[in-house]
């Protein structure tokens, strides 16, 4: 099932499933693309192939709003947006550790591993190290488990889990950045929650907002507003 939580003429953006690729890898399953093209041609009966524009991507197990383009014109300015980093991308995480302070900011120097699909952080730039932000701002808390908002301002490979793995504060689920014991349906609890910017085509400023997923592990914070 696809849940579109914004569409026009020009964008769509759903709020992906912890099972979804965003594109296809050697796995060989479907990817999210795909199956919203399926879905978009279903809806409008269209004849021929439709256009869509990945604009962004997000790790399989992690949730929340993905944005696709469907044209051309709208893909080109996403893009630039993103490469501009003039659009805003904040994330709930939930983690067992409190952080050591309510809000900071992180900066990390990372290297990722290809051969184990991992990234690893450094206080001090290395060979082969790119520079990580974020910052981080404390929630709230319940029967151990505390929310945290993250808003990365770069965009590197696992750059949430790395960071805040760094800190002490392992995604729950997250067995790759510390976490004890797996969530049963694989997902790990980092969930793109809002994304805000400026619209392509007629300059409105919009945030698309995704509802936290429908399971045990966020059912404590199904109806919190931050």
């Amino acid at each position: 099932m696809i849940d579109v939580i914004y569409e026009d003429n020009h964008l769509i953006a759903v709020n992906k499933a912890a099972s979804d690729l965003v594109q296809g890898d050697k796995t060989g399953d479907e990817p999210l693309g795909d199956k919203i093209k399926a879905f978009l041609k279903e809806k409008y009966n269209k004849p021929g192939d439709v256009y869509l524009g990945v604009t962004h991507r997000i790790d399989r197990p992690v949730t929340g709003v993905v944005l696709f383009a469907k044209t051309s014109k709208a893909l080109a300015r996403v893009n630039q947006m993103f490469q501009d980093k003039t659009i805003q991308k904040t994330y709930w995480a939930l983690v067992v550790q409190p952080p050591p302070l309510k809000e900071d900011q992180l900066e990390n120097y990372l290297v990722k591993n290809s051969e184990k699909n991992k990234s690893f952080a450094f206080k001090q730039e290395i060979k082969n190290s790119k520079l990580a932000v974020l910052t981080y701002k404390w929630l709230t808390t319940y029967d151990h488990q505390n929310l945290l908002e993250v808003s990365p301002k770069t965009g590197r490979h696992h750059q949430i889990r790395v960071q805040l793995s760094k800190i002490g504060c392992v995604i729950q689920g997250d067995t790759k950045y510390g976490a004890p014991m797996p969530n049963k349906d694989r997902s790990i609890c980092l969930h793109a929650r809002y994304l805000t910017f400026m619209h392509p085509v007629t300059n409105m400023k919009i945030t698309i907002e995704a509802p936290v997923p429908d399971n045990p592990y966020w059912k404590n914070f199904k109806n919190y507003k931050s």
